[in-house]
């Protein structure tokens, strides 16, 4: 099978396992990797960029030359490494049982949902605030889960898929502007910002196009986009969150409490603020735009025949 062939099919075959199976509960490759990874920081932490840049290395290395081997597995081998990186699936349930806590007004169990959809300090938010945070991790995992995964697959196969999601969950794990990784996570948060720049613009502009389906227009998601998504912090969250405010119809950003402190975030759209049906909405446009990015992906791989 050519090359290119193995991996549309790798990636469309994984896709569809993601949305059968999800994420598997136990005995994660991506949770494995991050055990590695803490393991690792013991080593090589300082509060030095130089130590970052080392910890990046290693990390992100040791996962390309395991990648670069598995990859001779072929179709297989895209096929599982697709759907070990992609947490779609996982991404929507969690949204729809964020709704369903909130509209039972069960905030507690809300809380105790919300770490498992970002970082922030659920003890300090109430129900608008839990339906707030939700919404815009859905719409910034939206790319993270998914589009940029199979972005990356499609370009660099197996390599591209795993060390992708390496890069991330570094990100995720020692990316943080506090005072312990201020300097020791930079390299990590800027390589994953650099891998993120392009599957981010994807993400923003299938939520453009698809914004109809969820009572939006292409229009208010562009406009949103536009106007806002430079104000954000980040070079990608904005773009994702901007999009998807314009397409909802709502207005996301203002305080955001971590549990390493708080940040003010900029007024991201002009609607008004989320409630539970718009976290639902939300859920829905995430799904059409995997759908739109396994899609475009496999294309991509098909090209580069």
């Amino acid at each position: 099978m050519h090359k290119g062939i193995s991996t549309a099919a790798g990636l469309l075959l994984g896709f569809a396992l993601d949305r059968v199976l999800a994420d598997p509960r136990r005995w994660h490759p991506v949770a494995g990797f991050g055990t590695a990874a803490a393991a690792l920081e013991q080593r090589t932490y300082a509060d030095t960029h130089r130590a970052g840049i080392l910890h990046e290395t290693v990390a992100v290395g040791s996962v390309l030359a395991f990648a670069a081997v598995a990859a001779r597995g072929g179709l297989l081998a895209t096929t599982l490494a697709t759907w070990t990186v992609l947490g779609g699936r996982s991404l929507a349930r969690a949204g729809r049982d964020m709704a369903d806590r909130l509209d039972a007004g069960d905030i507690d169990a809300a809380r105790e949902l919300l770490p498992s959809l970002c970082g922030r300090d659920p003890s300090v938010l109430d129900a608008d605030g839990l339906a707030r945070a939700a919404l815009e991790s859905i719409a910034e995992n939206t790319s993270d889960a998914t589009v940029a995964p199979l972005l990356w697959g499609a370009v660099a196969g197996v390599p591209g898929l795993l060390g992708y999601r390496a890069v991330n969950t570094l990100d995720a794990m020692v990316g943080y502007r506090n005072e312990r990784y201020l300097r020791f996570g930079w390299a990590a948060a800027r390589t994953d910002d650099a891998a993120n720049l392009v599957p981010a613009r994807v993400t923003g502009l299938l939520t453009v196009v698809l914004a109809p389906l969820v009572g939006g227009t292409p229009g208010q998601a562009w406009q949103a986009w536009r106007q806002d998504a430079r104000k954000h912090p980040s070079p990608n969250a904005g773009v994702v969150e901007a999009s998807m405010a314009g397409a909802l119809g709502v207005r996301l950003g203002g305080r955001t409490q971590y549990r390493y402190g708080a940040e003010l975030r900029p007024t991201l759209g002009t609607g008004r603020a989320p409630e539970t049906e718009d976290l639902r909405r939300a859920v829905r446009m995430s799904e059409a735009v995997q759908i739109g990015a396994v899609a475009v992906s496999a294309a991509l791989a098909l090209l580069r025949r």
